[in-house]
């Protein structure tokens, strides 16, 4: 039986296609290899958000290359669909499929693999071989929660991002079709489903009738055995006192709120290209600790924007330093073809490196203190890993405990007392 290795890029939408192919390929009984290295096919969804991602699809296709000449790579996604032929010619790359394939990607991989799908199916088993434990890949650990992209494409035009460019406008998955999907990932064990999309806050906009992120959750959570739902990241400036109010007193929905701030000087902000500000930015974080005291709060940053003066960054790092926020995610700027900003003078490159530094070491200092507000209580988690000897649970509130290896099967929930806060790690265990 020929074998799929699947690896992803990027975003959580990104993951949540990957999600979505792994069930589809399980269905049709192909044999899923965590070790590329032993796979006859090796399927890349790609990210081209920074010049970093880029490089890194591009390193890790030359790696396969190298050290499994055999394997057939397919490569999808935003780098495969802004440059397709500078992706084609890498080495061992069989195909390159643009976004709008994606609906077929199953198809067109069932063909590499040999038989198209009912031939996948007669050559082997209903579900894939295990692999041993410490084989398992990025890939792997996504099933241990279910990932749903509800939303796809941005209607926005930031200067720096090449997102729209490639995803095209935004584009909602109709609520009945939504609850069908969860409903069938709740029967198959799932109990965190976390729900995806490039622009999640515009949810329901286009659809007829238009309908609302707050309109869907509220279906959802009438669904009978869903455990949570976590939400992917929300743009601020359609994140007002109703959808604050609407997401952080939904029973089901995880205390972890994440939002694309990007910047807090307004004159950066406006070179972005986009509307805000700090006490737009305070009032609406504040608003989400008043509502969810104990929520994971972060955002993502870019830093060294072209433009960017040193009092915008002590701006940028002042707000961050005083804010509600418990962590950040920091990208230093990448000029991005077909963006204004790639046109734009850059800072030099010791500067942006010196500056992005410095808030990630707030970063892991705010996260730290966060984590450290709950030794000693006793949180809700649901197990991702328990291999035997030590195990992994996630807290709605986005904390990873480390626990001994406990009798609950992954996927499942426990009950975890933190008992140790360090700063790359937290400690635990499982209450009686």
């Amino acid at each position: 039986m020929p074998s799929l290795t699947v690896r992803n890029f990027g975003c959580r939408a990104n993951q949540a296609e990957t999600f979505a192919w792994t069930e589809a390929f399980l269905e049709k009984g192909v044999r899923l290899e965590a070790d590329w290295g032993r796979s006859d096919v090796v399927l890349v969804n790609s990210c081209t958000l920074t010049g970093r991602t880029d490089r890194d699809v591009r390193k890790f296709i030359r790696r396969v290359a190298r050290g499994n000449p055999e394997a057939r790579l397919v490569v999808t996604g935003c780098y495969a669909e802004r440059a397709p032929g500078e992706v084609a010619v890498l080495p061992g790359v069989v195909a390159v499929l643009p976004n709008a394939a994606k609906g077929r990607l199953p198809r067109r991989v069932l063909e590499l693999l040999g038989g198209g799908e009912d031939g996948a199916r007669a050559a082997g088993p209903e579900r894939p071989v295990r692999v041993p434990d410490k084989a398992r890949g990025p890939e792997d650990a996504l099933r241990k929660r279910a990932f749903l992209k509800i939303q796809d494409g941005c209607d926005n035009r930031c200067a720096f991002c090449v997102i729209p460019e490639v995803r095209g406008r935004s584009v909602s998955v109709p609520p009945d079709e939504v609850r069908v999907r969860v409903r069938d990932l709740v029967r198959r064990g799932f109990r965190e489903v976390v729900l995806a999309g490039i622009h999640l806050s515009s949810y329901g906009e286009d659809l007829e009738p238009p309908g609302s992120l707050p309109g869907l959750l509220s279906e959802l959570e009438t669904l009978s055995g869903l455990g949570r739902i976590r939400l992917s990241s929300l743009d601020p400036r359609k994140t007002d006192g109703g959808l604050i109010g609407s997401i952080t007193s939904a029973p089901k929905v995880c205390r972890h709120f994440h939002l694309s701030l990007q910047h807090a000087s307004e004159r950066v902000l406006r070179l972005m290209g986009r509307a805000g500000g700090p006490e737009m930015y305070a009032r609406t974080l504040d608003e989400f600790r008043r509502r969810a005291p104990d929520a994971a709060l972060g955002a993502d940053i870019i830093v060294g924007f072209p433009g960017e003066t040193e009092d915008d960054f002590r701006e940028l790092r002042d707000f961050l330093e005083g804010s509600a926020l418990t962590y950040f995610h920091v990208f230093p700027f990448s000029p991005r073809p077909l963006t204004p900003a790639a046109e734009r003078p850059r800072l030099p490159d010791a500067v942006v490196k010196d500056r992005a530094d410095a808030l990630r070491r707030l970063s892991s200092e705010k996260d730290r203190r966060f984590r450290s507000r709950f030794v000693g209580r006793e949180l809700e988690a649901v197990v991702i890993q328990n291999p035997g000897g030590r195990a992994e649970a996630l807290t709605d509130n986005d904390i990873r405990v480390r626990v001994p290896a406990c009798r609950v099967a992954e996927r499942e929930f426990v009950r975890v007392v933190i008992k140790r806060v360090l700063p790359d790690r937290t400690e635990g265990e499982v209450s009686a």
